[in-house]
């Protein structure tokens, strides 16, 4: 999964099979083989989730309102249904909205912070319980974790390094378990996953918030869960995302979308926030740092889908909500005929409109989190609105053009970052601003 938040993720990331999980799957054993782990023998993975949100500080409803998917573009006069609390199914009934379950979400893990914070006055960090023997281990195992992150996000792995070391480590575990995550279902072994298989990593996710993990990284998550206040929903959430990646291939309106995005992708900014801190000095209510944390993965992950609609296509797979592309007067038939159009130009400049506002409410929570903890996420940040640049200069050819984001930029991005993680919190009341 391209870590979302990420904030975790660098633009064209690809990894391997290097989880063991796969050959052990077909061998009917689903317990992860840390020796395989560890080989370089790794595979492919690709990234190809997103989502968008839309909220306030505390409610992701919002009153913004966007210009409509259809022929006339931009200057459409019509908005994108704004998402509400409630909406009616099919039937008419009224159900809760994606965006009131994932905001019932947000409000759960903020409370966890609070919590400690109360208890507190700052996220501390809980010290090491050594046994015998286990100490060398799970350096290594974060060591591990570590060295993963850096090939695979070298971007962000460089900004972890102004982290302080427990919060380093910490992401980098973070990071490893949604990498291995996602490459149940997204990897080149994906074809023997099922539905089982993902229950049983499930169960394993939770024996190692129990204290009981299988292999080195699972100690290494294992070992961060007890030390920050890091809640397992997220990542069974996550988990959730990959079982819908088995069985859903369309999305009829993005409140489907919406909720398979959060699942794959917004979840990492639930679980990354209480590794990360919020500044002390930070005005921001901890539902609106969350929430921010949100629309980053959202971002990120929006930015992922428009990048590969051709390569998801060759797989059978659309991730835009289908009554958009209605309005816009395209169908499926036009996304695998890999055509670029006026409707298709029209449509692509309303998506990445979406993408990039969710970039904009992202940075307004960026600057609430710890001064060392904001470096990796600026770079994350501003690399993944660049690929949103090079698919408008290839034209929005998304289909046989594949938007990357060059090396040298990559590069000139790290300062821009580091003086842009420079900024404090801002004193100023506004939306973000506690009660």
């Amino acid at each position: 999964m391209s870590v979302a938040l990420l904030w975790v993720v660098t633009p064209s990331v690809e990894i391997s099979n290097c989880f063991g999980f796969f050959d052990s799957v077909r061998d009917g054993n689903w317990l992860l083989d840390s020796s395989r782990f560890i080989s370089r023998d790794w595979g492919s993975i690709r990234a190809k989730k997103g989502r968008k949100q839309k909220w306030k500080s505390c409610s992701l409803s919002t009153d913004l309102k966007y210009s409509c998917v259809g022929e006339s573009g931009l200057e459409g006069g019509s908005n994108f249904p704004v998402l509400a609390s409630m909406v009616a199914n099919p039937a008419g009934e009224m159900t809760i909205s994606s965006e009131q379950k994932v905001y019932d979400v947000v409000l759960k893990q903020a409370a966890l912070v609070k919590k400690q914070l109360r208890s507190s006055g700052h996220l501390d960090v809980k010290p090491d319980i050594v046994l015998p023997g286990s100490l060398s281990l799970l350096s290594e195992a974060y060591d591990r974790c570590g060295e993963v992150c850096a090939e695979y996000a070298k971007t962000f792995y460089l900004g972890t390094l102004l982290m302080t070391p427990e919060r380093r480590r910490a992401i980098w575990a973070i990071y490893v378990w949604c990498r291995r995550t996602d490459e149940l279902v997204d990897g080149p072994n994906a074809s023997h996953i099922t539905p089982m298989a993902l229950d049983r990593w499930e169960s394993r996710l939770e024996d190692l918030f129990r204290g009981r993990p299988f292999d080195m990284l699972d100690a290494a998550l294992s070992d961060t869960v007890v030390k920050f206040p890091v809640d397992i929903q997220p990542f069974k959430d996550m988990i959730e995302g990959m079982r819908m990646d088995l069985r859903k291939s369309r999305y009829k309106n993005f409140d489907e979308l919406y909720l398979y995005c959060y699942y794959v992708a917004g979840t990492v900014g639930l679980m990354s926030v209480p590794v990360m801190g919020i500044a002390p000095e930070s005005q921001a209510t901890t539902e609106s740092v969350y929430n921010a944390a949100l629309a980053l993965g959202i971002a990120n992950q929006l930015t992922n889908i428009l990048r590969d609609v051709g390569e998801d296509a060759t797989r059978g797979r659309i991730y835009l909500p289908q009554d958009e592309l209605a309005q816009a007067g395209l169908s499926d038939d036009d996304i695998f005929a890999g055509k670029v159009t006026v409707k298709w130009r029209n449509f692509m400049k309303n998506q990445i409109k979406r993408a990039r506002m969710f970039f904009d409410e992202a940075e307004k929570g960026v600057t609430e989190l710890s001064a060392a903890s904001r470096w990796p996420v600026w770079a994350s940040l501003l690399l993944y609105r660049q690929i949103l640049d090079e698919i408008e200069a290839n034209d929005y050819n998304n289909f046989t053009k594949r938007a990357y984001v060059s090396k040298a930029n990559k590069l000139l991005a790290l300062p821009t970052a580091y003086t842009r993680s420079l900024i404090p919190p801002s004193r100023t009341p506004s939306l973000l601003t506690k009660a």
